[in-house]
């Protein structure tokens, strides 16, 4: 190797390495701001009490468990559907036009932006399928929203199991699905589980979809079905922040929600990463 060939190359390690540092700064940044500024609203009271007074007294209990019923409802919906499909796509479809249009729609869709599902999510499950402004409408809308994300993550998944394992199994004389189900699934998991991780993200900080399709803003009870309407954490903030009577006097409660927000996302994504772990052990072995 030349030296301006090692020069080259130390300056992009270098470069590499301060993109990486300047990531992580400013997230560090970003979340001892918050911290900061959030960290006095936090209380018994605040996580559990029902909000008063259109939200300037109370706590945010309805938003916090509204939120997490978005996240388990859209992913119960989305994981299952977006898999099945990345399988489909992967290991039984033939290349064709067929599949050329539905992987640019998978493409196309994962770029739309979210005011655009929700609109979507008003006209088909509020309106055509009456489901009504409700609980059910807002998760099969933030579905449809991370369905391309989960597909594309479970491909990229699938594809870097190895063909080996496939051929083995198959030479053995097991079935295609079996092998599919036993053997490539098994080692795709922790890839599955990174887009799983991504997409819970995106579930719990959208609101454009749920303000179409259910959320309100004051609602100092809990959902008692899918068909009711809900509080959540993102539009409860956006409209706290910026729409309030008395934005000045409820910083702390922006700051506090917003600290809540980001602590569910990152215990999520904490248990996430452990299952990938997980499985990524048990591939190793």
């Amino acid at each position: 190797m030349g030296l301006n060939a090692r020069t080259s190359e130390k300056v992009a390690f270098a470069l590499l390495s301060l993109s990486a540092v300047a990531i992580a700064a400013f997230v560090v940044i970003i979340l001892a701001y918050i911290m900061y500024n959030g960290y006095s609203a936090i209380s018994i009271e605040f996580l559990t009490e029902m909000p008063r007074m259109m939200m300037t007294e109370g706590g945010i209990y309805p938003a916090i468990i509204g939120t997490i019923l978005l996240i388990i409802g859209s992913m119960a919906v989305a994981l299952p559907m977006g898999i099945m499909a990345a399988v489909y796509l992967n290991e039984y479809a033939v290349e064709n036009r067929t599949t050329w249009i539905i992987e640019m729609a998978i493409n196309n869709l994962a770029g739309t932006p979210s005011v655009v599902f929700g609109l979507f999510g008003l006209a088909l499950f509020v309106k055509y399928f009456d489901f009504g402004s409700s609980l059910l409408s807002s998760c099969l809308t933030l579905s449809l929203l991370i369905i391309p994300v989960i597909i594309r993550s479970t491909q990229e998944a699938l594809i870097a199991v190895p063909k080996e394992y496939r051929e083995s199994s198959l030479a053995l004389g097991v079935s295609k699905w079996q092998t599919i189900k036993h053997v490539v699934l098994p080692a795709a998991i922790p890839g599955i589980v990174t887009g799983s991780i991504l997409s819970i993200g995106r579930v719990a900080g959208e609101t454009a979809p749920i303000l179409l399709t259910g959320v309100v803003y004051f609602l100092p009870r809990l959902p008692d079905s899918m068909y009711s309407q809900f509080m959540a954490l993102p539009y409860h903030l956006f409209v706290l922040a910026t729409s309030g009577t008395s934005i000045a006097q409820t910083r702390s409660l922006q700051y506090g929600t917003a600290l809540v927000l980001l602590i569910i996302v990152l215990g999520l994504n904490i248990i996430a990463v452990l299952i990938r772990s997980h499985y990524r052990q048990k591939v190793k072995i």
